[in-house]
């Protein structure tokens, strides 16, 4: 008990120090610092919870200023080719992704799901005019990080900027810049078009109806407020029917008459943005980002939009080309699309994108070629 004592009466001694202005002031100091403190706990509770509530709802952009090259697998011979008197100067090569999310969530975009739609854009700038190739989802390539598989694998494992990898490791590629769409983004910008013009063909009426359905359902558009296709020709498409249009796989020439259908949407797209005044084309802009990923800011990716009228695509294609394809049902790998000499097939799409006769292909695409054939050798069909 003795031993309590002397602390009580020091506590006393304190209390009177406390009594003094500047005990009261440092105490004032003290208490504001404290609501300070809690006011920004609170605020940061409020952005953590408004961002877990609204992840993805908004516009997404990646800064790729300060990423190296080799870090998205742009090889010496690629940056050789873009710089002065190269085959690829002068030209803006752009990777377009459609993920397979059916969600209207912005965040989907991100990575987890793979990229159904695989394309690439190379506009020559000085005339406008673009080259559009689809890489077939289900190639069998390198995914940018020494493993193969589906190409359209990369998406799901590392996002946009995995696939860009893969698509400059395996292709001898110069690309910086993505933009990444989902259904929601297409069903967005062909309804505020108006609608876009697209040529049905009669065994695909019956795919495009049922695909509505879930494309509805995704978009949170009730069933009743459906519009069937019931006859094959020219005709005006809304959103979910284009969207829908895009999925169709199952009739003949499966994958590759699907990607077809997909350029077919793009070319209608731009047809019909390039009737449109520079008002509509800001709207349609501001709505859709909010179902967009890209690596383009804002200004440039809504300059390049309202001047959409200064391009017009005049070559498209697949890859790989008809004659370098190989099919084979793979263990752990499924139905895959096989280039069966990767080194021509990509002598092939730089002769294609930038009439490139001279084109060499690095040393890793060479190896990359000799991987996918042992790799696929024994199950090509």
């Amino acid at each position: 008990m003795a031993s309590d004592k002397p602390a009580l009466r020091q506590g006393r001694k304190s209390n009177n120090r406390m009594s003094t202005p500047r005990a009261r002031r440092r105490m004032m100091v003290f208490v504001i610092e404290l609501i300070i403190i809690i006011g920004m706990v609170g605020v940061l509770y409020y952005v953590v919870k408004h961002t877990e509530t609204s992840a993805g709802e908004g516009p997404i952009y990646a800064d790729m200023q300060n990423v190296a090259p080799s870090e998205i697998g742009i090889s010496d011979v690629a940056i050789n080719a873009s710089g002065e008197g190269g085959a690829m100067e002068g030209y803006t090569n752009i990777a377009l992704f459609g993920v397979d999310a059916l969600s209207s969530k912005g965040s989907d975009l991100l990575k987890g799901y793979r990229s159904d739609t695989i394309m690439i854009a190379s506009i020559n700038n000085a005339t406008g005019e673009i080259a559009l190739v689809s890489v077939y989802r289900d190639t069998y390539l390198n995914l940018g990080n020494d493993s193969y598989n589906k190409c359209n694998a990369a998406y799901a494992k590392g996002g946009a900027t995995q696939a860009v990898t893969m698509l400059n490791s395996n292709l001898d590629l110069n690309i910086t810049n993505w933009v990444t769409v989902s259904y929601k983004a297409i069903t967005t910008v062909v309804d505020e078009l108006g609608g876009i013009m697209i040529y049905v063909n009669d065994d695909e009426i019956d795919h495009l109806n049922n695909y509505q359905i879930a494309v509805a359902q995704a978009m949170g558009i009730p069933e009743d407020e459906i519009v069937p296709v019931t006859e094959p020709g020219y005709q005006l498409l809304n959103g979910v029917q284009v969207s829908s249009y895009c999925r169709i796989r199952y009739t003949a020439g499966s994958d590759f008459k699907r990607t077809e259908r997909q350029r077919n949407v793009m070319k209608a797209i731009m047809l019909r943005a390039q009737e449109c005044d520079s008002q509509t084309l800001t709207n349609i802009f501001t709505d859709v980002l909010n179902y967009t990923y890209t690596s383009f800011d804002e200004k440039t990716f809504l300059n390049m939009v309202l001047n959409i009228s200064d391009y017009r695509i005049v070559r498209e294609g697949g890859f790989p080309e008809a004659e370098y394809i190989g099919g084979a049902n793979l263990p752990a790998k499924g139905d895959c699309v096989i280039p069966m000499d990767l080194e021509q097939s990509v002598i092939s799409l730089h002769r294609f994108l930038f009439e490139d006769e001279n084109y060499t292909p690095s040393e890793r695409v060479i190896e990359f070629s000799g991987v996918i054939e042992a790799d696929t050798s024994a199950y090509v069909r």
